[in-house]
């Protein structure tokens, strides 16, 4: 099929309105008109993820994380950036990303999350003007959990080796109403105050933020594992409305944090 129809599918539910203005969501690589049959969906744009591609049959990439986030002085070899540029063009790969116009979006990336910790009542937690998207959510648990339990459970949720948090693993503080955000959320905090959260969960803090979080109990998830399931989400989107495009997950894990 041709790509145009592709894009036409992931931007009905991660409209590039949606995107914040630092961001470059959207076509990476190739031409609307281009014929596409096979789609590889990841996190990053990696050489791995290219050649993983590529001996999968793939002809076209869906990232959530842009390949192209500033842009090029030049297309050459300098950056591993412009080294996928370059070979995407070359074996006939096209790729499109859907960043924070999916972050943004109704039922997005942040309201996957919440679908993970298990949050009713969603609510955006910095609406934007258009009244239907929005930055980061707060939801309710069923139930308040000690912040000791629910940190082991995001541990275990998230599969995360190394929890950043405020407090003590054993506080028996509870947690009922959580605010969220994937990947660098942090901008977030004076608003996850304000709507009186008991605990921010996020993929990334800043030092600082540890100390001026007004009591609100912050979980660091790591950009990556708090993102990680945007690919079932952007697989969701591509089979449900394009059952005829054959669509694989990566096997690669990309986050290129180690933990020692």
């Amino acid at each position: 099929m041709k790509l145009g129809k592709v894009i036409s599918a992931l931007e009905e539910r991660a409209n590039p309105a949606f995107q914040d203005d630092f961001d470059n969501s959207g076509l990476q690589v190739g031409s609307p008109e281009d014929e596409v049959s096979k789609a590889l969906v990841c996190l990053d744009i990696t050489e791995d993820i290219l050649e993983e591609a590529a001996d999968t049959g793939c002809d076209l990439i869906v990232s959530h994380h842009p390949l192209i986030f500033k842009a090029l002085r030049q297309v050459s070899d300098a950056t591993y950036q412009q080294r996928c540029v370059t070979r995407a063009v070359r074996q006939g790969i096209a790729i499109y990303s859907a960043h924070t116009s999916l972050d943004n979006a109704p039922g997005g990336v942040n309201h996957m999350m919440a679908r993970m910790i298990g949050l009713d009542n969603t609510q955006w937690l910095l609406p934007r003007t258009d009244g239907v998207s929005g930055s980061g959510l707060t939801g309710e648990l069923a139930q308040a959990e000690d912040y000791a339990e629910f940190l082991d459970r995001m541990r275990k949720v998230f599969g995360v080796k190394a929890l950043r948090c405020s407090g003590q693993g054993t506080d028996r503080r509870k947690v009922r109403k959580v605010a969220l955000c994937g990947g660098a959320g942090a901008f977030l905090l004076p608003n996850a105050i304000a709507a009186g959260a008991d605990c921010f969960v996020c993929g990334e803090f800043h030092y600082h933020d540890y100390f001026e979080n007004s009591g609100v109990l912050l979980v660091e998830l790591g950009h990556y594992q708090s993102e990680q399931f945007t690919m079932q989400l952007l697989q969701e989107i591509l089979l449900s409305s394009l059952p005829d495009l054959e669509t694989v997950v990566t096997k690669l894990d990309t986050n290129p944090i180690n933990y020692i």
